[in-house]
């Protein structure tokens, strides 16, 4: 039996993955921790799994409308996100996992989880990153969509140099942001890098891409030893609670509905999605589900529509099968979710790796995209109304799922896991 710690930060749907990783090595007969945002706790340990508390801890520092809208700018949330939420914690961050570490056969480390690969040089533990979605890799091949650089868009097809040299100048931007990162390092008499931030991400010894082959094939300039897993799927809000009595009821009693959700973390700075969304759906004459998450003001303030109804959370994997269309804002775990429901889809993409989750859906012919600018009930209407009257999205969402469903990424991210053990552990 080998002991995984498995670090993560951010929202449900960088939690969720690891959840399901973290079954299937206990599954195995593995030791597994997570180690994570405190407030996460309960989650994990309602699932039987074991729980070590990392700083930041976000509910604690106070994350309130003001600091989500600049972690959602579509310019600068990245950033934000980075300089402000995490690194002002990153030796918090190292205190915590360094006791838990210290037993641990094998590290794997979230993106943002900065202190993993600074614990792992410590410790002289090894380690393995992870990917949730292809925009990590910062490809020239396969140039993602960033949200910083929206216009470049339209320069996709100049090829690996122009894309090099894009990427070079952005790393030469970021480098500043990884000061504490540099200043740790220094303390605990580890090696500088030449960018704090990105040099870091990736571990020598193999990164999981926990998502599916069909949204990116590897590139040339993935980082060495990556393998694609699949999605680990995991939706549960707690263990055996699927959709409430009243979901259930609504859906049994008439035709599939449109599905409005931003996730758990866009949520926060909903602005006026769901007003037009109730109003996209008045418009088509549809039934629709809003899934409002637990923020008092998305709700609607107009009442709703006969057929209309809302809802704080429900299992995507049981909600979205039974769908006819999904609005959603391109988190990776709800791009999954989506895939897998073999739904068409509008994806409203707010910040970070949404636009190129949005891309990459519509590249498959499985979604339209909105701008979050442009997001009002006409527009919806209209790109709904495409999606459902035009046979081909719906061919090309079954034959996406179809393709999803022959991978197992728990299963797969298993075994990557236990291929990297050091042999005294297997």
């Amino acid at each position: 039996m080998a002991n995984f710690v498995l670090t993560t930060f951010g929202s449900l749907g960088d939690l969720h993955p690891y959840i399901a990783v973290a079954g299937g090595l206990r599954q195995r007969g593995h030791k597994v921790t997570i180690a994570t945002s405190p407030g996460y706790r309960a989650k994990v340990e309602d699932e039987g799994l074991h729980f070590h508390p990392v700083r930041p801890d976000l509910e604690t520092i106070g994350i309130g409308p003001e600091q989500m809208a600049r972690a959602y700018h579509p310019r600068t949330g990245t950033e934000y996100v980075i300089r402000r939420m995490f690194l002002p914690h990153l030796e918090q961050s190292f205190d915590d996992l360094e006791t838990i570490a210290a037993d641990a056969d094998l590290l794997v480390g979230h993106p943002i989880a900065f202190a993993t690969p600074l614990v792992a040089e410590h410790l002289g533990k090894p380690w393995l990153s992870v990917a949730l979605q292809p925009a990590a890799f910062l490809s020239a091949y396969d140039p993602p969509a960033i949200s910083s650089l929206a216009n470049l868009q339209a320069c996709r097809a100049w090829g690996p140099a122009f894309w090099r040299l894009i990427f070079s100048l952005g790393k030469r931007v970021s480098r500043g942001w990884g000061a504490p990162i540099k200043e740790l390092r220094q303390k605990l008499g580890l090696r500088q890098t030449e960018n704090p931030i990105l040099d870091g991400m990736f571990s020598p010894a193999g990164t999981l891409a926990w998502f599916s082959k069909v949204l990116a094939q590897p590139q040339p300039d993935w980082p060495v030893k990556t393998t694609i897993t699949g999605f680990p799927f995991y939706d549960k809000l707690a263990p055996g609670v699927g959709l409430s009595p009243d979901l259930a009821r609504f859906l049994d009693s008439g035709p599939p509905p449109l599905v409005f959700t931003l996730g758990s973390s866009a949520v926060m700075t909903a602005g006026r999605f769901y007003e037009e969304s109730a109003e996209a759906a008045r418009i088509l004459g549809r039934r629709a589900v809003l899934l409002l998450g637990s923020d008092p003001r998305n709700a609607p303030q107009k009442p709703l529509a006969k057929g209309i109804v809302t809802a704080e959370y429900a299992p995507y994997s049981e909600l979205f099968p039974r769908s006819a269309a999904i609005v959603h804002q391109g988190g990776a775990g709800t791009t999954a979710q989506a895939l897998r429901a073999g739904t068409p889809m509008c994806v409203v993409p707010y910040s970070h790796d949404q636009p190129d989750n949005a891309r990459r859906c519509a590249a498959l012919g499985v979604a339209r995209v909105i701008g979050r600018s442009q997001y009002r009930a006409k527009r919806v209407a209209e790109e709904l109304d495409l999606l459902l009257a035009n046979p081909a999205f719906q061919a090309a969402a079954k034959r996406t799922a179809s393709a999803m469903a022959t991978e197992d990424g728990i299963a797969a991210a298993c075994d990557g896991l236990e291929r990297a053990l050091p042999p005294k552990a297997t």
